[in-house]
């Protein structure tokens, strides 16, 4: 019965420790995407989580490898909302169109998630590179997708321009120089992914 209620307890604090981790997480999405480009300091995101530093060195070293768990936190995000929209049977269209989506409802409707991923990386020295290593990810969803071009050297430069003119685009968005309205905007990078889909190799 005392191993028991051990194990009981050390639940509860592996509980307790990861709910104050989602915490910081969630505060450091705020602050890393807020739009007037806020400070993340340690002190700023226990104030947002309502948690003392102490809470915070519990789950992160130092402020640097905060800022990469945030970016990896979002990032991960990104990719099952892609992964999730693409694994339903459908034609090329009807998953392109399912991608933009969701990428849309992840990146837009929450623009600090957006911020966090496509301009961050930019402007925050924690993250020099990190763009790069989420991109390939990015860019496998996007080769799988197109399974009309035949050559396996256009199909992977295929990929990479179109992650490269999307990402643009949504940078675009997220920052104010493209205004369309948002159904425009998803159709015209479905175009671009059913334009690319249907050529051949």
């Amino acid at each position: 019965m005392a191993t028991e209620r051990r194990t009981s307890a050390g639940r509860g604090i592996e509980e307790r420790r990861a709910a104050r981790r989602d915490a910081l997480l969630a505060a450091g999405v705020d602050l890393l995407g807020a739009g007037d480009g806020a400070a993340v300091g340690v002190r700023a995101v226990c104030r947002a989580a309502a948690l003392t530093e102490r809470y915070f060195y519990e789950s992160f070293s130092d402020r640097d490898e905060f800022v990469r768990a945030v970016y990896d936190h979002v990032g991960r995000q990104a990719q099952e909302a892609l992964v999730g929209a693409l694994g339903s049977p459908r034609s090329p269209g009807e998953r392109a169109a399912a991608a933009v989506t969701a990428f849309v409802e992840l990146m837009v409707d929450h623009p600090a998630r957006g911020r966090i991923l496509l301009l961050a990386p930019l402007t925050e020295p924690a993250l020099g590179g990190q763009g790069l290593e989420l991109a390939p990810a990015f860019v496998l969803l996007v080769h799988e997708q197109l399974s009309h071009i035949t050559d396996p050297d256009e199909r992977q430069m295929t990929a990479v321009g179109l992650v490269g003119a999307l990402t643009s685009l949504f940078i675009g968005l997220l920052d104010g120089t493209i205004t369309a309205p948002r159904d425009r905007f998803v159709a015209h990078c479905v175009t671009l992914l059913a334009a690319a889909g249907q050529r051949g190799g």
